[in-house]
């Protein structure tokens, strides 16, 4: 053979392997939670390079993932607001958490540092209810007796569309807030009763608008406040202790939640005991169909989040997410991904 048809030879031979890659690469769709995004997308990068399959993720909030993959216009939807177990059976759908991170209270209060405001949920639900309307107030002081105040009104940042950002910060009000329980709720949506208040929409609208708003308030997943380099606030834990988010403390607060005996593994994890526990922790759900219409890409969209599961705990632990337990993976993959149907 001359070397111009050795040449040949080869060409048609890698063009043949690259036809076979491209027919086997997928380009899933998701759409949902703004929590979780951040990794989703480095998860997404790190997957497409080593597959060649891609994910169009829609950072769209928890409710519209919902909405979503009911409609079937996704191959699987995302929410921090667990779908109740009921639910789930009735739409035949598959839930299981896909990483675990913070909510985090964020405010813009000239000359506080990252961590030097301490709050206690008592007060924090006050703030967001409206009750406390000033940072000069005396309740704010009596925690934070060497720091300086300015006096200046607080508005309220919240999220304007459906997020389990939300409902992950809400059941947390609700559970050290009896005013905050009885008179506002828990929910992915809620009516923010504070006269002063302003709605961004996703965790980056929410960032954005404390950015903007002088002396402002809001709540954000911890990786939009690092990014954004956001003050946030120390928060005191069922414990008793004041405690700073990070995934040491995100991790310290989900340590003792065994998501296998938990119906549809939905369950939220605020206000968790332990001396080094976030209160505000919270973990991001996708959702499946168990006979999905489009069979190979639900096939994809399993073997994405198990590529996440082995190859991805460092991509979350550097963005101060806090990876699933292998126990609690293992158990996805025998007893949660075997109930949908791929081939």
């Amino acid at each position: 053979m001359t070397s111009m048809m050795k040449l040949a030879s080869a060409a048609v031979c890698f063009a043949a392997i690259a036809a076979t890659s491209v027919a086997h690469a997928a380009d899933m769709t998701g759409a949902g939670a703004t929590f979780p995004y951040p990794i989703y997308a480095k998860w997404a990068e790190a997957y497409k390079a080593k597959t060649g399959s891609s994910l169009n993720y829609q950072s769209i909030g928890s409710s519209g993932g919902v909405k979503q993959i009911k409609a079937k216009t996704v191959d699987f939807g995302a929410t921090d607001n667990p779908v109740k177990f009921d639910d789930l059976e009735a739409d035949g759908l598959i839930q299981f958490p896909a990483i675990i991170g913070g909510v985090v209270p964020v405010i813009h209060v000239e000359g506080i540092k990252p961590g030097e405001m301490k709050l206690d949920g008592s007060i924090l639900a006050d703030i967001f209810q409206g009750t406390i309307t000033n940072w000069s107030d005396k309740r704010i002081a009596l925690l934070n007796p060497n720091v300086k105040f300015p006096s200046g009104d607080i508005t309220v940042v919240h999220r304007a569309d459906g997020s389990g950002t939300t409902a992950i910060f809400t059941d947390y009000l609700a559970k050290t807030s009896e005013a905050w329980k009885t008179g506002v709720g828990a929910g992915a949506a809620v009516k923010w009763p504070a006269a002063s208040s302003v709605g961004g929409k996703g965790n980056e609208g929410v960032a954005a608008n404390v950015t903007r708003v002088k002396n402002s308030i809001g709540y954000v997943e911890y990786a939009y406040a690092k990014k954004n380099k956001m003050t946030f606030v120390t928060m005191k834990n069922a414990d008793g202790n004041f405690v700073e988010p990070d995934d040491l403390t995100f991790a310290a607060a989900a340590a003792g939640t065994d998501w296998s005996k938990v119906p549809g593994m939905g369950t939220f994890i605020t206000n968790a005991p332990g001396a080094k526990s976030w209160p505000i922790t919270g973990a991001s759900f996708i959702l499946l169909y168990k006979k999905p219409e489009n069979k190979n890409n639900a096939a994809e969209v399993i073997k994405f989040f198990d590529f996440a599961f082995k190859e991805g705990r460092k991509m979350a632990e550097d963005l101060d997410y806090v990876p699933m337990p292998e126990k609690t993976t293992d158990f996805i993959r025998k007893n949660v991904w075997t109930k949908v149907v791929t081939q």
